[in-house]
């Protein structure tokens, strides 16, 4: 009987890891949206940003890895991103199959604008800082524990 009820407990929802990271995940994106809203960006470009803000002229496998996204996903984003004036794409003078991304005047100033979300976001969690940034540790430990 007891095996029953670890079994049927197993497979409840709020037992699964994988739906309170997803959920915390989703939620968590949705309090940035309106933040982002204001400079016009959208989540991913936002990380795109932060990424090329840290270390400018990155190529497409750098942001890839670095964000974890494939380059079917990181592409068209990139190419979105050029549009809107914020990157030039360029191939490498040195390599032909490498793109390389830089920041536009307009997507180093934005930097500037984008200063406040950390904070607000921080706000809008409600958490002691000391829990959030825990809370940050332990989801790279799990990221790096988990691997490619």
């Amino acid at each position: 009987m007891a095996k029953r009820a670890s079994r049927q407990t197993s497979l409840k929802l709020d037992n699964q890891l994988c739906f309170a990271l997803y959920a915390a995940a989703n939620r968590v994106t949705r309090l940035y949206q309106p933040l982002l809203a204001e400079l016009g960006l959208t989540y991913p470009q936002y990380l795109v940003l932060l990424v090329l803000w840290e270390q400018d002229r990155r190529s497409v496998g750098e942001l890839g890895e670095l964000l974890d996204l494939d380059s079917g996903t990181l592409t068209p984003l990139l190419k979105r991103m050029e549009l809107a004036g914020l990157v030039d794409r360029q191939r490498d003078s040195e390599d032909q199959r490498r793109v390389l991304i830089s920041l536009t005047r307009a997507g180093t100033k934005l930097r500037e604008r984008a200063q406040t979300i950390p904070g607000a976001m921080a706000c809008q969690l409600d958490l002691p800082a000391a829990e959030l940034l825990a809370l940050r540790e332990q989801l790279k430990h799990l990221r790096a524990a988990v691997g490619d």
